[in-house]
């Protein structure tokens, strides 16, 4: 088969509507499900936007996680970028094979049904409270991210994994500047600096004095194995941290979002809580907001969709695209809370399936249970058209969310 080439468009492409796929996703892969495309930056790679596809490379062990590559894609992946890849031990998201299976294995039973089943109340304890400090604004709107969105994912992870959430406003500034495609190469890499010496000052005050928490308890599997890497650990910890807190929060904003733009199905929803596990499958698949963390390297030469993929080269899985594919959900341009489709691939697929997964669903179903039930006159302070998207970021989310009732 002949390679299809997206002409001069540089992906990823920006949402021009703050709901749906980029048409472009849907035009290409029409044309293709596997074609050769530009990433913003200037390299080229592999554009998966079929959702049998994309869960064959997810799930194929001769397409490689690891960062380090050469040829790995990162869209606008400046030589820094590369360089704190090559530069640091890989996060368990960069591993692959063995390295990678230990690596999980020694985190799983963090995050069993059991351990989450217990934490239920206290993440309904949490957002309580941030739900009756949003009730007791004196002034109106109120910014939804700023009230509920950002601090509940942000105070559950810090009290899971050890951190001081009194630190909450430092690393969620670091993370934006991380996840940030239109953020200045030096104030990425200021970022993630002050980040990594940040979970490194942590981890070595848990080393002298553990608590009881997520890195304390991995310091001390570490040890008893015979590993005292701390480089290794803090690899670890800023994976664990930055990616517990920035995308379920971007999830609740848009979540929201797309309840209040559909109050039919809002109404279906608060008449029967029993629904909001649908709901929020349908959330993950209709936002899919991590598009390109799905990216892999090809180790061996693979068919693909009728082509070759060559050993190097690099292959991005359109998680947007996929869960918007036709072939695989029947409408997908319709949000509909009723769906449930979890096949849809939000967390990933295979192997590297978001470990946190079932985390974020416990927060999103608290969240929107309570929030509606609460404050059932909720609505948009203005239009949609009003709130800043985050067209620039590498998760896509609302920078601010005004409200009133």
């Amino acid at each position: 088969m002949t390679e299809a080439v997206a002409g001069e468009v540089e992906f990823p492409v920006e949402r021009g509507c703050p709901f749906a796929a980029p048409e472009e996703y849907g035009r290409l892969r029409e044309q293709a499900r596997v074609a050769k495309v530009r990433l913003s930056g200037g390299s080229e790679a592999w554009w998966v936007s079929g959702h049998e596809e994309g869960r064959a490379v997810l799930a194929d062990r001769r397409f490689s996680s690891d960062r380090r590559a050469d040829n790995f894609p990162i869209p606008n992946a400046d030589p820094g970028i590369r360089e704190r890849f090559r530069g640091q031990p890989p996060s368990m998201i960069g591993m692959d094979g063995d390295e990678h299976a230990a690596a999980r294995r020694a985190l799983i039973g963090e995050f069993t049904v059991k351990r989450l089943a217990a934490l239920r109340p206290r993440v309904q304890e949490i957002v309580d409270r941030f739900v009756d400090e949003l009730l007791a604004a004196e002034h109106r709107p109120v910014d939804l991210v700023r009230a509920l969105s950002l601090p509940v994912p942000s105070l559950v992870i810090c009290e899971l994994l050890g951190v001081p959430y009194a630190d909450h406003d430092f690393f969620q500034e670091r993370t934006a500047a991380l996840v940030g495609r239109a953020t200045d190469p030096a104030v990425r890499q200021r970022g993630f600096d002050e980040l990594h010496a940040y979970l490194d000052e942590l981890i070595q005050r848990k080393e002298a004095d553990p608590g009881d928490d997520l890195f304390s308890r991995q310091i001390a599997k570490r040890r008893a194995g015979g590993d005292t890497d701390r480089a290794s650990m803090v690899s670890t910890a800023f994976l664990l941290l930055v990616a517990g807190h920035e995308t379920t929060a971007n999830m609740i904003s848009l979540g929201v979002i797309g309840l209040l733009e559909n109050p039919r199905q809002l109404a279906a929803l608060t008449a029967d809580p029993t629904k909001t596990p649908l709901a929020v499958e349908e959330m993950l698949r209709y936002f899919s907001i991590v598009e390109t963390a799905t990216s892999r390297v090809a180790t061996e030469d693979v068919d693909l969709g009728g082509l070759t993929i060559k050993a190097g080269d690099g292959v991005v899985v359109s998680g947007l695209a996929a869960d918007w594919d036709p072939a695989a959900f029947a409408n997908p341009a319709e949000f509909d809370l009723e769906r449930g489709a979890r096949n849809h691939i939000a967390f990933g697929y295979g192997p590297h399936q978001c470990l946190g997964q079932n985390l974020a669903r416990l927060e999103l179903e608290i969240v929107f249970d309570t929030l509606f039930r609460r404050v059932p006159t909720l609505r948009l302070a203005g239009s949609v058209s009003d709130i800043p998207f985050k067209s620039d970021a590498g998760v896509y989310g609302a920078y601010e969310l005004p409200v009133t009732w």
